[in-house]
Order: structure tokens, then sequence, then C-alpha cells
């Protein structure tokens, strides 16, 4: 079971698209799961026959698990998944005074189970006492916690969605910053790329403009790792993508090693992917950072929830005409607007505001970027 984020526990399998005993071929999709970040189709990592499925449609598997094996020629299968490692059992505490020590029973009302078992169940929602515990005395350990479903039907890219906004919303202290620039020479630069890249969006030059810009604010390239801010070495903005049952965001990598026909390319193919639920799990790893644009809809400007652990989110705004003063003067420009979406805890107001101030002005004169 791969692993999409660092949040991530476990993985849910949606559907084998092979049947144990299928030749396949490296590369080709096997297994669609559903982890919190989406749903995407789970490769095969080489070339062989697909054999000892160990994980069921519905099963929720811990991250890094076996869930089949693949057998390259004269292999078997004798040798398959093995069982995972069983729960220490905490050790049996003796009372001094009393001659026939018994285990404590549980108190009333309460299902016996194991520390591990219970804050798994927390975090799930899981009732514990719909459970049959294969612990000493029927208690509930955390790999009965794995072969339970949560009885609540949160199933699918948007009760992900829902998850995660939720729990970076209430767990993570935002602050917004927001700046309006002159997009003219944006949307000029977009329609002389359009000839030698068709199809060329204003998010594409947001990316590259972007990626540009990351590498000297690390903090806002960073990522919250509980207790301090860790620069990311890589720059890997990830782009907001509407889907049909939510909202999903794969990720342009190395972003500000390409050029912008590169990024255009990378950013149209993640798109048909994610539309057409074919999405790998290296398209959703490693976002340093994310742009939401809605520029395409009647939207002048809002604020978006910063993706945990990541330090900041940008969110941008359609281009319109707008009456500027112009030294003194006013005058019609075309202008947008962007909000950044902080996480103070690994960025402070005047790292964001050197990052948006930066941005800013590379996009009202993109040819600094040369």
């Amino acid at each position: 079971m791969p692993a999409l984020g660092m949040n991530q526990d476990t993985g849910r399998v949606v559907a084998w698209l092979r049947a144990e005993g299928d030749t396949v071929a490296r590369g080709e999709p096997i297994l669609e799961i559903e982890t919190d970040k989406a749903t995407v189709q789970l490769e095969a990592p080489a070339d062989g026959v697909l054999a000892a499925i160990s994980a069921r449609e519905g099963d929720e598997v811990p991250v890094g698990r076996p869930v089949a094996v693949i057998l390259a020629a004269g292999e078997t299968a004798s040798a398959a998944v093995p069982d995972p490692a069983p729960e220490p059992e905490p050790a049996p505490v003796v009372p001094v005074r009393d001659p026939a020590p018994t285990a404590p029973p549980a108190p009333a009302g309460r299902t016996p189970a194991s520390p591990l078992a219970r804050r798994l169940a927390a975090e799930r929602g899981v009732d514990l006492a719909g459970l049959a515990g294969s612990g000493p005395g029927g208690a509930v350990k955390a790999a009965d916690l794995v072969r339970a479903r949560p009885p609540a039907p949160e199933r699918g890219t948007w009760a992900t969605m829902a998850r995660r906004t939720t729990e970076s919303w209430t767990t993570v202290p935002h602050f917004f910053l927001e700046r309006e620039v002159d997009a003219g020479r944006l949307e000029s630069w977009r329609a002389s790329a359009e000839r030698a890249t068709p199809g060329v969006t204003i998010t594409d030059l947001l990316v590259r403009l972007t990626a540009a810009c990351l590498p000297r604010h690390p903090l806002v390239n960073g990522r919250w790792d509980g207790s301090r801010t860790v620069a990311n070495a890589a720059v890997n903005v990830g782009i907001a993508v509407a889907v049909e049952h939510g909202l999903i965001v794969p990720v342009v990598h190395g972003a500000d090693r390409l050029r912008l026909a590169e990024v255009a390319e990378c950013r149209r193919e993640l798109v048909e992917r994610a539309r057409q639920d074919r999405l790998r799990p290296e398209d959703l790893r490693d976002a340093t950072f994310t742009i939401s644009n809605l520029g395409m809809y009647a939207v002048d400007a809002f604020s978006a929830i910063v993706d945990r652990p990541q330090a900041a989110i940008l969110a941008v705004g359609r281009i319109l005409d707008r009456v500027v003063p112009v030294a003194g003067v006013p005058q019609v420009r075309r202008t947008m607007r962007m909000t950044l979406s902080c996480d103070h805890r690994a960025v402070d107001g005047a790292r964001a505001a050197a990052f948006l101030t930066d941005l800013g002005d590379l996009i009202e004169e993109p040819a600094a970027l040369l």
C-alpha cells in the first residue's frame, strides 16, 4: 500500500483491475486504491504473474503492508505476503498483596481494547463495541481495526476532501495576505506563448512564475513537521483540480526546472488523468506549494485552505477591467486579485509578504524571469 502524503496511515482497496493468476506487464494498472488524497490506480512495478492477493475490495490496509506479489518466471507463491507482526501485549501487572491476581475488569460499558486500538478507533470514528476482538478476553487489538470498516459512509473523493479540509482548518492557524496586480503583461505573455504552445493557460504561467519565486523563499516552500519548518529541496507545485466527486491536487514536480511548454504539457496530462480517474500515486506526492485558480469562473477573489503539511497556498481570481489610479489619474487596467493563505507556525507575515511581493512584481513584469 503506497503512501501519497506524510499524514497518510492507511489506504482502501477500491477494486482489483486484474485477477490473481493474470499475467501483468510493468506499468499496467492493476489496482485502484483510495487514500487520504484521492482515488488512484496502482501500476504493476514489474512483469510477471499477479499472485497472493491479501487485501479484498473494501479492505483498509496500513501503508507499507503488501497487498499482493508479482511472481517472475519460475517463482512460486509459497512465501507470499506474511501476516503483520503481532501487536505486543502489555506485561501483566501483579498486585503486591493479592495472592490470586486477576486482570482488572474493564469499566462498566467500556469495551476492552489495547491503547493503540483505542487511539486508532478514535481517529477513524470506529465504535469499539461493534468489533469482535482477537486479544485476551476478547480485547480489541489494532489489527482488528484494520479489518473493520468505519460505520459512516465516508468514502470517495468528496469525503476525503471534506475530512482533509476540516482537519486543516481546525488545526492550522491560518492568516491571509491579499494583493491586486496588473495582469496586462501576463495576458500578453499568454497570447504570445499560445503561438508556440497551443492551449497554454494563465495557470501554466502562474505555476512557472511561482516556481521561480519559491527557491528565494524557503519558508513559504517549506512544511511544518510538528515542531519546526523544514525547507523542501524540491519545488513541486500542486494544482487544485475540480473533478466530478470533489477536488484533488495533482503535482507538477520540479516546476522550477521546467520551461513553460513543459509545465503546460505536464498540467494537461495531470488534469486529463484526474478527470478520467487515472491518476498514479506519484502524481499526488510531495507537493511543496499549491495554486488554486478560479479565474475561469466569475470569482473576483477568495481564500483557500492550506493543505497540510505545506506552509501556504495561493488563491487566484479572474482577470477583469478595473479603474485604478496611475500617477494620480484614473485608468482602466486588466487586474487580478491574489490571496496567499499561510500556516502561521511555518511562516510569519513578513516573510510571506516578501514572497507575495516578489511574485506580484514578476506577474506585472514577466520579462524579469528572463
